[in-house]
């Protein structure tokens, strides 16, 4: 077992770094970026480091904000996002965060180690997949295999933002205002729920799922179309592969029962009629930070402030309606959500699935064939085959 590790790499330079004279104080540093190789899940971490170190920080008056992904590269890891309340703090927030992570890898390490078997192929696979030959040699090891960090250490990394997947600055800057709203959910999910039940993350997953997009598109055509997209891309982006697949998918929904479409429309309504007062108080509180959150992205849209980069990085998209812009958001939305509850890339192909099959059911009274799509598609595909105009796997998130 590899003792815990760190080391130290620059932080990506933003428009804090160049501000100074008497409201210097006022700005927030940089985001520090700190990646944790623990090949666990991630429950023990996020419970008992991650949420007492952002709690400490935040009532000492030391942080502005944070965030968490998982990824797999290099190895199972956390992605941690610190951002210090003003610049003169990022060193004492990086020795504390050092100082955490390093003491809890030492009482809580993870046992595995991903060497061989099924978790060491899947990775490999999806290094094939989601990087072009020129973008692996960087993570090449001697082998030619993904080369492995240390279990149980972390380092500092450099944070950068995708801001051709976020629509630019004031993208990116409303997405890390929602992602710590993200986190937030999911560790309090982990602290009260029995997420390590897959009845239980995935019926989370698609409730959370159903109140976002049903925020986001308030339309049922529209809805259904993003949704049937949203599928076939998480369906299609790992064709080849057995990490997705339709075969079953029938009877499993079948065996959720009857009622399922009627939950689902339940939820739809509430949240496309403003009625999130009729919600369980666990997605209330999130319906009501969708609605903001859409808020907000179409105010950027219609004063022409987000910028996306097409999927090929052939061209910029500048969308002014909101019709266009939001199904480019949703769908990294609602994915960095199902990343932060560890959900599978299968899990979010079937989801996708249950959720448009449900809604439906529901509209016309009498099941649809399995697997029947929509006709059209999602607004805001023209930057590509994918549902956000840019790559949704992997990312910095």
């Amino acid at each position: 077992m590899t003792a815990p590790t760190a080391s130290t790499a620059p932080t990506a330079p933003t428009a804090s770094s160049a501000v100074t004279g008497p409201h210097a104080d006022d700005v927030p540093g940089d985001w520090l970026a700190v990646h944790v190789f623990y090949a666990a899940s991630p429950r023990p971490l996020l419970l008992q480091c991650v949420k007492p170190l952002v709690d400490d920080l935040t009532e000492e008056g030391l942080l502005a904000g944070y965030f968490f992904i998982n990824y797999w590269l290099e190895g199972p890891h956390l992605r941690l996002r610190l951002r210090p309340r003003r610049a003169a703090d990022a060193p004492v927030v990086r020795e504390r965060a050092h100082a955490a992570l390093a003491a809890f890898l030492r009482e809580r390490p993870a046992l595995y180690e991903v060497k061989a078997g099924f978790l060491a192929e899947l990775y490999e696979t999806l290094f094939t997949l989601e990087y072009t030959e020129d973008q692996r040699a960087e993570f090449l090891g001697p082998d030619g295999r993904m080369r492995l960090r240390p279990n149980n250490s972390f380092e500092d990394r450099l944070y950068e933002p995708e801001y051709g997947k976020y629509g630019g600055p004031g993208g990116v800057a409303l997405a890390e205002w929602h992602f710590q709203h993200s986190s937030d959910l999911v560790v309090e999910a982990a602290r009260g729920m029995n997420l390590h039940l897959r009845t239980v993350l995935l019926g989370l997953s698609a409730q959370l799922m159903m109140v976002m997009s049903g925020t986001f598109l308030k339309d049922d055509e529209a809805l259904l179309a993003f949704l049937d997209r949203y599928h076939a891309f998480w369906d299609r982006a790992f064709n080849g592969t057995n990490y997705t697949t339709a075969q079953g998918y029938d009877r499993a929904y079948t065996e959720m029962g009857a009622s399922l479409p009627e939950r689902f429309r339940r939820i739809r309504d509430a949240v496309a009629q403003g009625g999130q007062d009729r919600l369980p108080a666990f997605l209330r509180g999130w319906a009501e930070h969708c609605t903001e959150l859409r808020d907000r992205a179409e105010e950027l849209t219609l004063r022409g402030e987000l910028t996306f980069r097409a999927w090929d990085g052939s061209r910029d998209i500048r969308p002014t309606d909101p019709a266009h812009a939001l199904p480019m958001l949703l769908s990294p939305y609602l994915h960095m959500t199902n990343n932060r509850l560890s959900m599978t890339i299968r899990d979010e192909a079937f989801l996708s699935y249950v959720l448009a099959r449900a809604l439906r059911d529901e509209t016309a009274g009498k099941p649809n064939p399995a697997g029947a799509p929509a006709e059209g598609s999602a607004d805001g595909t023209a930057a590509g085959d994918t549902p956000t105009g840019g790559r949704v796997p992997g990312g910095e998130g």
